[in-house]
Protein backbone atom coordinates (compact mmCIF):
# COMPACT_ATOMS: atom_id res chain seq x y z
CA UNK A 1 0.00 0.00 0.00
CA UNK A 2 1.49 3.23 -0.78
CA UNK A 3 2.03 5.43 1.58
CA UNK A 4 -0.14 8.83 2.34
CA UNK A 5 2.13 11.91 2.17
CA UNK A 6 2.57 13.62 5.50
CA UNK A 7 0.20 16.69 6.40
CA UNK A 8 1.36 19.78 7.54
CA UNK A 9 0.34 19.37 11.04
CA UNK A 10 2.30 16.09 10.89
CA UNK A 11 5.24 17.54 9.71
CA UNK A 12 5.64 20.56 12.66
CA UNK A 13 4.35 18.06 15.45
CA UNK A 14 7.53 15.86 14.74
CA UNK A 15 9.68 19.08 14.20
CA UNK A 16 8.69 21.10 17.11
CA UNK A 17 9.91 19.49 19.81
CA UNK A 18 13.53 18.93 18.38
CA UNK A 19 13.55 22.47 17.73
CA UNK A 20 12.68 23.05 21.64
CA UNK A 21 15.24 21.36 22.51
CA UNK A 22 17.78 23.17 20.42
CA UNK A 23 16.45 26.34 20.87
CA UNK A 24 16.80 25.76 24.79
CA UNK A 25 20.41 24.72 23.88
CA UNK A 26 21.66 27.06 21.58
CA UNK A 27 20.55 29.82 24.46
CA UNK A 28 22.00 28.28 26.90
CA UNK A 29 25.25 28.22 24.60
CA UNK A 30 24.96 31.58 23.58
CA UNK A 31 24.22 33.35 27.20
CA UNK A 32 26.98 31.22 28.92
CA UNK A 33 28.84 34.16 30.03
CA UNK A 34 25.89 35.47 31.57
CA UNK A 35 25.15 32.27 33.13
CA UNK A 36 28.48 31.96 34.61
CA UNK A 37 28.20 35.56 36.16
CA UNK A 38 25.05 34.94 38.09
CA UNK A 39 25.46 31.06 38.63
CA UNK A 40 29.46 30.23 38.99
CA UNK A 41 30.73 33.40 40.39
CA UNK A 42 34.19 32.96 41.03
CA UNK A 43 37.59 34.75 41.54
CA UNK A 44 38.87 32.99 38.63
CA UNK A 45 36.69 34.27 35.48
CA UNK A 46 38.01 31.38 33.46
CA UNK A 47 37.27 28.28 36.18
CA UNK A 48 33.39 30.63 36.22
CA UNK A 49 33.33 29.89 32.31
CA UNK A 50 34.59 26.58 32.39
CA UNK A 51 31.98 25.57 35.54
CA UNK A 52 29.45 26.75 33.07
CA UNK A 53 29.94 25.13 30.67
CA UNK A 54 31.04 22.04 32.02
CA UNK A 55 27.14 22.02 33.33
CA UNK A 56 26.09 22.76 29.61
CA UNK A 57 27.66 19.24 28.59
CA UNK A 58 26.75 16.93 31.66
CA UNK A 59 22.97 16.96 30.55
CA UNK A 60 24.52 15.21 27.99
CA UNK A 61 25.42 12.24 30.01
CA UNK A 62 21.33 11.66 30.37
CA UNK A 63 21.16 11.62 26.83
CA UNK A 64 22.22 8.17 26.13
CA UNK A 65 19.78 6.80 29.01
CA UNK A 66 16.85 8.91 27.80
CA UNK A 67 17.30 7.60 23.82
CA UNK A 68 17.80 4.03 25.05
CA UNK A 69 14.86 3.99 27.73
CA UNK A 70 12.70 6.52 25.28
CA UNK A 71 14.25 4.96 21.75
CA UNK A 72 12.76 1.16 23.11
CA UNK A 73 9.53 2.68 24.25
CA UNK A 74 9.28 4.73 20.96
CA UNK A 75 10.18 1.18 18.85
CA UNK A 76 7.58 -0.75 21.29
CA UNK A 77 4.75 2.05 21.90
CA UNK A 78 5.02 3.91 18.94
CA UNK A 79 6.41 7.20 17.84
CA UNK A 80 3.36 9.42 18.87
CA UNK A 81 3.58 8.36 22.46
CA UNK A 82 7.46 8.58 22.67
CA UNK A 83 6.99 12.39 21.26
CA UNK A 84 4.16 12.89 23.68
CA UNK A 85 6.40 12.42 26.65
CA UNK A 86 8.85 13.95 25.31
CA UNK A 87 8.03 17.45 24.93
CA UNK A 88 6.48 17.77 28.62
CA UNK A 89 9.51 17.14 29.80
CA UNK A 90 11.70 19.02 28.14
CA UNK A 91 8.68 21.99 28.71
CA UNK A 92 9.38 21.15 32.09
CA UNK A 93 13.40 21.75 32.17
CA UNK A 94 13.49 24.76 30.60
CA UNK A 95 10.75 25.78 33.16
CA UNK A 96 13.26 25.31 35.80
CA UNK A 97 16.48 26.99 34.43
CA UNK A 98 14.05 30.12 32.90
CA UNK A 99 12.68 30.60 36.85
CA UNK A 100 15.66 29.42 38.40
CA UNK A 101 17.05 32.27 41.28
CA UNK A 102 20.49 33.76 40.92
CA UNK A 103 23.59 32.38 43.12
CA UNK A 104 23.34 35.49 45.05
CA UNK A 105 19.80 34.44 45.72
CA UNK A 106 19.90 31.10 46.93
CA UNK A 107 23.95 30.09 47.00
CA UNK A 108 24.67 26.86 46.16
CA UNK A 109 21.59 25.50 45.45
CA UNK A 110 21.33 27.60 42.28
CA UNK A 111 24.23 26.11 39.89
CA UNK A 112 22.41 22.71 41.65
CA UNK A 113 19.01 23.82 40.39
CA UNK A 114 20.51 24.94 36.98
CA UNK A 115 22.52 21.14 37.05
CA UNK A 116 19.20 18.98 37.95
CA UNK A 117 17.46 21.00 34.73
CA UNK A 118 20.02 19.72 32.58
CA UNK A 119 20.01 16.40 33.62
CA UNK A 120 16.12 16.34 33.13
CA UNK A 121 16.14 17.77 29.54
CA UNK A 122 19.42 15.39 28.49
CA UNK A 123 17.07 12.10 29.69
CA UNK A 124 14.27 13.68 27.72
CA UNK A 125 16.09 15.22 24.44
CA UNK A 126 18.17 11.96 24.49
CA UNK A 127 14.62 10.01 22.43
CA UNK A 128 13.68 13.46 20.33
CA UNK A 129 15.80 13.22 17.55
CA UNK A 130 15.46 9.18 17.10
CA UNK A 131 11.96 9.19 17.37
CA UNK A 132 10.99 12.45 15.44
CA UNK A 133 13.58 11.27 12.77
CA UNK A 134 11.70 7.96 12.37
CA UNK A 135 8.46 9.19 12.27
CA UNK A 136 9.42 12.10 9.37
CA UNK A 137 11.42 9.43 7.36
CA UNK A 138 8.74 6.66 7.60
CA UNK A 139 5.71 9.30 6.67
CA UNK A 140 7.82 10.70 3.68
CA UNK A 141 7.41 9.58 0.40
CA UNK A 142 10.57 7.75 -1.19
CA UNK A 143 11.21 9.95 -3.23
CA UNK A 144 11.57 12.75 -1.18
CA UNK A 145 12.83 11.02 2.07
CA UNK A 146 16.26 13.29 1.79
CA UNK A 147 13.68 16.53 1.68
CA UNK A 148 11.63 15.41 4.70
CA UNK A 149 14.41 14.21 6.87
CA UNK A 150 15.90 17.87 6.34
CA UNK A 151 12.94 19.26 7.68
CA UNK A 152 14.15 18.04 10.76
CA UNK A 153 17.34 19.95 10.75
CA UNK A 154 15.70 23.43 9.48
CA UNK A 155 13.56 23.08 12.84
CA UNK A 156 16.75 22.94 14.15
CA UNK A 157 18.22 25.68 12.69
CA UNK A 158 15.26 27.96 13.42
CA UNK A 159 15.46 27.28 16.71
CA UNK A 160 19.27 28.24 16.58
CA UNK A 161 18.13 31.51 14.60
CA UNK A 162 15.66 32.37 16.79
CA UNK A 163 18.22 32.18 19.75
CA UNK A 164 20.61 34.03 18.15
CA UNK A 165 17.88 36.79 17.16
CA UNK A 166 16.64 36.87 21.32
CA UNK A 167 20.54 36.91 22.09
CA UNK A 168 20.53 39.88 19.81
CA UNK A 169 17.43 41.71 21.28
CA UNK A 170 18.60 41.84 24.87
CA UNK A 171 22.42 42.84 24.81
CA UNK A 172 21.39 45.44 22.06
CA UNK A 173 18.06 46.79 23.91
CA UNK A 174 19.00 46.10 27.60
CA UNK A 175 21.67 47.74 30.04
CA UNK A 176 24.87 45.23 31.46
CA UNK A 177 22.86 45.66 34.63
CA UNK A 178 19.02 44.78 33.74
CA UNK A 179 20.30 41.46 31.86
CA UNK A 180 21.66 40.45 34.54
CA UNK A 181 19.05 41.06 36.67
CA UNK A 182 16.13 39.41 34.73
CA UNK A 183 17.04 40.34 31.00
CA UNK A 184 18.55 36.76 30.40
CA UNK A 185 15.38 34.75 31.01
CA UNK A 186 13.78 36.33 28.69
CA UNK A 187 14.53 33.81 25.84
CA UNK A 188 13.77 30.92 28.31
CA UNK A 189 10.55 32.43 28.75
CA UNK A 190 9.46 32.71 25.05
CA UNK A 191 11.07 28.95 24.63
CA UNK A 192 7.98 28.06 27.02
CA UNK A 193 5.60 28.79 24.76
CA UNK A 194 6.49 26.57 22.15
CA UNK A 195 6.37 23.41 25.02
CA UNK A 196 2.15 23.97 25.65
CA UNK A 197 1.39 24.27 21.67
CA UNK A 198 3.50 21.38 20.63
CA UNK A 199 2.07 19.40 23.23
CA UNK A 200 -1.32 19.84 21.45
CA UNK A 201 -0.17 19.88 19.00
CA UNK A 202 1.13 16.01 19.04
CA UNK A 203 -2.45 15.03 20.36
CA UNK A 204 -3.04 14.50 17.22
CA UNK A 205 -0.20 12.66 15.39
CA UNK A 206 -1.43 9.71 13.24
CA UNK A 207 1.18 6.90 13.92
CA UNK A 208 3.81 5.91 10.74
CA UNK A 209 2.30 3.21 8.79
CA UNK A 210 5.95 1.91 8.26
CA UNK A 211 5.54 1.19 12.03
CA UNK A 212 2.37 0.01 12.18
CA UNK A 213 3.38 -2.67 9.53
CA UNK A 214 6.56 -3.66 10.86
CA UNK A 215 4.60 -4.40 14.84
CA UNK A 216 1.90 -6.53 12.49
CA UNK A 217 4.65 -8.26 10.58
CA UNK A 218 6.69 -9.35 13.34
CA UNK A 219 7.32 -6.64 16.97
CA UNK A 220 11.04 -6.52 18.14
CA UNK A 221 10.97 -7.85 21.75
CA UNK A 222 14.33 -6.41 22.78
CA UNK A 223 15.44 -3.62 20.25
CA UNK A 224 18.17 -2.83 22.43
CA UNK A 225 20.11 -6.38 22.11
CA UNK A 226 19.02 -6.52 18.78
CA UNK A 227 20.16 -3.40 17.21
CA UNK A 228 23.49 -4.38 19.13
CA UNK A 229 23.83 -7.63 17.66
CA UNK A 230 22.44 -7.17 14.40
CA UNK A 231 22.99 -3.56 13.37
CA UNK A 232 26.39 -2.81 14.51
CA UNK A 233 27.73 -1.17 11.22
CA UNK A 234 24.62 1.27 11.23
CA UNK A 235 25.45 2.27 14.23
CA UNK A 236 29.16 2.74 13.82
CA UNK A 237 27.87 4.24 10.29
CA UNK A 238 25.63 6.69 12.90
CA UNK A 239 28.30 7.33 14.96
CA UNK A 240 30.67 8.95 12.84
CA UNK A 241 28.74 10.73 11.10
CA UNK A 242 26.82 12.21 13.96
CA UNK A 243 30.40 13.04 15.53
CA UNK A 244 31.27 15.23 12.83
CA UNK A 245 27.58 16.85 12.27
CA UNK A 246 28.09 17.78 16.34
CA UNK A 247 31.22 19.06 16.70
CA UNK A 248 30.59 21.49 14.06
CA UNK A 249 27.15 22.70 15.07
CA UNK A 250 28.32 23.07 18.85
CA UNK A 251 31.98 25.24 17.69
CA UNK A 252 30.69 26.77 14.75
CA UNK A 253 27.36 28.02 15.80
CA UNK A 254 26.95 27.39 19.69
CA UNK A 255 30.53 28.37 20.70
CA UNK A 256 30.94 31.36 18.33
CA UNK A 257 29.79 34.13 20.60
CA UNK A 258 32.00 33.19 23.69
CA UNK A 259 34.65 33.09 21.26
CA UNK A 260 33.72 36.25 19.64
CA UNK A 261 33.88 37.92 23.21
CA UNK A 262 36.84 35.93 24.77
CA UNK A 263 39.39 35.71 21.96
CA UNK A 264 38.29 38.28 19.43
CA UNK A 265 37.36 40.68 21.58
CA UNK A 266 33.99 41.73 19.50
CA UNK A 267 31.04 42.43 21.55
CA UNK A 268 27.99 40.16 22.05
CA UNK A 269 25.87 42.05 19.63
CA UNK A 270 27.89 42.13 16.93
CA UNK A 271 28.45 38.25 17.79
CA UNK A 272 24.64 37.71 17.76
CA UNK A 273 24.48 39.89 14.48
CA UNK A 274 27.36 37.68 12.79
CA UNK A 275 25.52 34.87 14.12
CA UNK A 276 22.19 35.36 12.76
CA UNK A 277 23.50 35.78 9.66
CA UNK A 278 25.34 32.54 9.34
CA UNK A 279 22.03 30.49 10.49
CA UNK A 280 20.35 32.25 7.72
CA UNK A 281 22.58 30.74 5.71
CA UNK A 282 22.09 27.52 7.50
CA UNK A 283 18.12 27.56 7.13
CA UNK A 284 18.38 27.82 3.13
CA UNK A 285 21.08 25.43 2.35
CA UNK A 286 19.77 22.49 4.49
CA UNK A 287 16.69 21.72 2.97
CA UNK A 288 18.29 22.29 -0.47
CA UNK A 289 21.08 19.65 -0.25
CA UNK A 290 18.16 17.27 1.79
CA UNK A 291 16.19 17.19 -1.75
CA UNK A 292 19.48 17.28 -3.77
CA UNK A 293 19.82 13.92 -1.97
CA UNK A 294 17.43 12.48 -3.35
CA UNK A 295 18.00 12.35 -6.85
CA UNK A 296 21.87 11.89 -6.39
CA UNK A 297 22.43 10.09 -3.54
CA UNK A 298 23.23 10.87 0.38
CA UNK A 299 26.90 9.69 0.49
CA UNK A 300 28.27 12.28 -2.63
CA UNK A 301 26.65 15.23 -0.90
CA UNK A 302 28.27 13.97 2.98
CA UNK A 303 31.33 13.36 1.38
CA UNK A 304 32.14 16.77 -0.75
CA UNK A 305 30.60 18.84 2.07
CA UNK A 306 33.16 17.05 5.01
CA UNK A 307 36.54 17.80 2.36
CA UNK A 308 35.50 21.54 1.72
CA UNK A 309 34.58 21.87 5.19
CA UNK A 310 38.16 20.71 5.82
CA UNK A 311 39.60 22.28 3.81
CA UNK A 312 38.35 25.96 4.36
CA UNK A 313 38.37 25.56 8.33
CA UNK A 314 41.50 26.84 9.33
CA UNK A 315 41.98 29.95 6.77
CA UNK A 316 38.24 31.05 7.63
CA UNK A 317 39.94 31.22 11.91
CA UNK A 318 43.26 32.76 10.45
CA UNK A 319 41.69 35.30 8.11
CA UNK A 320 39.13 36.50 10.85
CA UNK A 321 41.60 36.24 13.88
CA UNK A 322 44.24 38.84 12.02
CA UNK A 323 41.62 41.30 11.94
CA UNK A 324 38.36 40.66 14.03
CA UNK A 325 35.54 42.65 12.87
CA UNK A 326 31.52 42.22 12.18
CA UNK A 327 31.86 41.98 8.32
CA UNK A 328 34.92 39.02 8.73
CA UNK A 329 33.02 37.14 11.25
CA UNK A 330 29.65 37.41 9.02
CA UNK A 331 31.74 36.26 6.17
CA UNK A 332 33.03 33.65 7.57
CA UNK A 333 29.91 32.13 9.25
CA UNK A 334 28.09 32.62 5.94
CA UNK A 335 30.65 30.38 4.42
CA UNK A 336 31.04 27.93 7.05
CA UNK A 337 27.35 27.25 8.68
CA UNK A 338 26.72 27.08 4.85
CA UNK A 339 29.01 24.34 4.77
CA UNK A 340 27.55 22.68 7.56
CA UNK A 341 24.23 23.03 5.99
CA UNK A 342 25.10 21.26 3.00
CA UNK A 343 26.20 18.28 5.43
CA UNK A 344 22.91 18.44 7.64
CA UNK A 345 20.83 18.40 4.75
CA UNK A 346 20.93 14.60 4.01
CA UNK A 347 22.28 13.84 7.17
CA UNK A 348 19.10 12.88 9.22
CA UNK A 349 17.97 10.30 6.71
CA UNK A 350 20.98 8.84 5.73
CA UNK A 351 21.18 7.81 9.07
CA UNK A 352 17.84 6.59 9.59
CA UNK A 353 18.10 4.35 6.65
CA UNK A 354 21.04 2.41 8.01
CA UNK A 355 18.47 0.88 10.43
CA UNK A 356 14.97 -1.39 9.66
CA UNK A 357 11.85 -0.05 11.09
CA UNK A 358 11.49 -2.43 13.98
CA UNK A 359 14.44 -1.04 15.66
CA UNK A 360 15.07 2.39 14.05
CA UNK A 361 14.35 4.89 17.22
CA UNK A 362 16.57 2.48 19.33
CA UNK A 363 19.96 2.29 17.22
CA UNK A 364 19.58 6.37 16.44
CA UNK A 365 19.01 6.83 19.69
CA UNK A 366 22.27 4.91 20.78
CA UNK A 367 24.05 5.59 18.09
CA UNK A 368 23.32 9.61 17.79
CA UNK A 369 23.42 10.16 21.88
CA UNK A 370 26.22 8.97 22.51
CA UNK A 371 28.38 10.75 19.73
CA UNK A 372 26.70 13.91 20.84
CA UNK A 373 27.67 13.32 24.21
CA UNK A 374 31.24 12.73 24.02
CA UNK A 375 31.83 14.95 21.33
CA UNK A 376 29.67 17.85 21.17
CA UNK A 377 28.32 17.89 24.89
CA UNK A 378 31.36 18.94 25.79
CA UNK A 379 32.64 20.48 22.57
CA UNK A 380 32.70 24.51 24.11
CA UNK A 381 34.29 22.85 27.06
CA UNK A 382 37.14 21.20 24.98
CA UNK A 383 37.73 24.21 23.24
CA UNK A 384 38.22 26.69 26.08
CA UNK A 385 40.62 23.99 27.31
CA UNK A 386 42.65 23.77 24.16
CA UNK A 387 43.25 27.39 23.96
CA UNK A 388 44.09 27.45 27.05
CA UNK A 389 46.58 24.58 26.92
CA UNK A 390 47.76 25.64 23.83
CA UNK A 391 48.15 29.07 24.01
CA UNK A 392 46.80 29.27 20.55
CA UNK A 393 43.02 31.13 19.99
CA UNK A 394 42.52 29.25 16.52
CA UNK A 395 42.71 25.46 18.40
CA UNK A 396 38.84 25.36 18.02
CA UNK A 397 39.44 25.23 14.01
CA UNK A 398 41.80 22.11 14.09
CA UNK A 399 38.79 20.37 16.79
CA UNK A 400 36.43 20.82 13.73
CA UNK A 401 38.76 19.91 11.12
CA UNK A 402 39.21 16.00 13.01
CA UNK A 403 35.56 16.09 13.16
CA UNK A 404 35.36 16.34 8.90
CA UNK A 405 37.99 13.61 8.85
CA UNK A 406 35.83 11.23 11.01
CA UNK A 407 32.49 12.28 9.17
CA UNK A 408 34.26 11.77 5.66
CA UNK A 409 35.26 8.17 6.61
CA UNK A 410 32.15 7.21 8.05
CA UNK A 411 30.50 8.93 4.61
CA UNK A 412 32.60 6.16 3.14
CA UNK A 413 31.13 2.94 5.04
CA UNK A 414 27.54 4.63 4.23
CA UNK A 415 25.11 1.71 3.11
CA UNK A 416 23.28 3.99 0.53
CA UNK A 417 19.94 3.54 -0.05
CA UNK A 418 18.10 6.69 -1.51
CA UNK A 419 16.82 4.37 -4.41
CA UNK A 420 15.27 1.96 -2.36
CA UNK A 421 10.91 2.26 -2.48
CA UNK A 422 10.70 0.50 0.61
CA UNK A 423 13.07 0.26 3.39
CA UNK A 424 13.29 -2.72 5.82
CA UNK A 425 10.80 -3.33 8.21
CA UNK A 426 12.15 -5.99 10.53
CA UNK A 427 15.48 -7.57 11.34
Amino acid sequence: MPQKPPRTRQIVAAVIGNALEWYDFVVYGFLTVIIARLFFPGQDEYASLLLTMATFGVGFFMRPVGGIVLGMYADRKGRKAALQLIIALMTLSMAMIAFAPPYAAIGVAAPLLILLARLLQGFATGGEFASATSFLVESAPANKRGFYGSLQMVGQSLAALAGAVAGALITRGLAPDQIDAWGWRLPFVFGLIIGPVGLYIRRYLEETEAFVEARRERAVLNPLRTVVTQNWRGLAVTFGLVICGTISYYVVLVYMPTFAKTQLGMSMSDAFTAQIFGLACLTVAIPLFGALSDRIGRKPVLMAATIAYFVLLYPMFAWVHAAPGLVRLAIMQGILCSLVGVFLGPISTAIAEQFPTGVRSTGLAIAYNFAVMLFGGFAQFIVTWLIRETGSPLAPAYYVMFGAVVGFVASNFLAERHRDEHLPKTV
